[in-house]
């Protein structure tokens, strides 16, 4: 098993513990909720406070009953004079790539930065291809960090994500990033997969980091544990079986490492697929688990 983590001058992770963390962004610092820092912070109250441009309040439902998005909802308190949007850069070899980031009301900024490991393997995978325009798909492709490495590597990539904005977001990224002819689809993952495993379709690339939940552009309703393994089985049906790679990330607690490696071997027949954590270590050193991977290339 792999512990992967980031090395990227622009993000850095402060302190984390009582369930938060304290992230910094290029300038802007920020703090908010993460359920797997169980422990205690090492920087004080005050300094957290005096440190955070801006912290994140988890919403609180006003009965009993709570939706999964209930559970990542609520608002930022900003200090006043700092912006609402900024850009972050990230480099590696060739690879030059640009981020807008902003705050949501889903606790994110745009960017999960535990995947720069992830972003690294798929654009040397699809340079050492080494052949013309290869096709790479990117399921559940949020902001689009993943999409822009292989495009950045030469690959021909779909861009695919639910949400409208999401994507519109991810294509200002590509703009920024000074690449091109990304193509976007708006839709849901395991129709569109099927679709195109009946339209005989085959792509050299398959990445996919899906939600614990969602929903798909029309209200379909996804659930990881019920339906990954299937859409794992369709993916199967589209990826080339040479000069092929497949990356999965769940960031889902209660899915181990392992778990993705099973579902891994079983679909793909793949005899010893990487797997492991990915994971971010603060200033003080203690390593902050931020989802399990697991991929292949052959």
């Amino acid at each position: 098993m792999e512990l992967l983590t980031p090395n990227w001058p622009n993000y850095e992770l402060i302190d984390s513990g009582d369930f938060e963390k304290l992230e910094r962004f290029g300038e802007i610092i920020v703090a908010r909720p993460e359920p797997q820092a169980i422990w205690d912070k090492s920087l004080s109250k005050d300094e957290w406070k005096k440190m955070a441009h801006a912290h994140f309040i988890q919403k609180r439902s006003i009965s009993n009953i709570s939706t999964a998005n209930d559970t990542e909802k609520g608002e930022w308190n900003i200090k006043p004079g700092v912006k609402e949007q900024w850009y972050i850069d990230y480099q590696y070899q060739e690879m030059n790539l640009r981020f807008r980031l902003g705050f949501t009301s889903f606790k994110h900024v745009g960017i999960f930065p535990e995947q720069a490991s992830n972003w690294n393997y798929i654009y040397d995978t699809v340079k050492g291809f080494e052949m013309p325009n290869p096709k790479v798909l990117n399921l559940f492709a949020y902001t689009g960090g993943a999409s822009l490495a292989a495009r950045a590597a030469g690959a021909e990539v779909t861009h695919l994500d639910s949400i409208k904005q999401v994507v519109t977001w991810a294509r200002e990224n590509m703009e920024a990033s000074g690449l091109n002819d990304i193509r976007w689809i708006i839709d849901d993952a395991v129709k569109f997969v099927h679709r195109e495993g009946r339209r005989g379709n085959i792509y050299n690339g398959i990445i996919l980091d899906p939600p614990a939940y969602g929903r798909g552009p029309d209200g379909e309703r996804w659930i990881l544990d019920e339906g990954i393994n299937d859409l794992l089985k369709a993916c199967n049906q589209i990826l080339a079986p040479s000069k092929s790679f497949l990356v999965l990330n769940l960031y889902s607690i209660g899915f181990s490492a392992l778990i993705a490696e099973s579902m891994v071997k079983s679909n793909f027949n793949v005899k010893a697929p990487k797997y492991g954590e990915l994971y971010i270590t603060d200033k003080s050193l203690k390593r902050l688990p931020l989802g399990v991977f697991a991929r292949f290339k052959r």
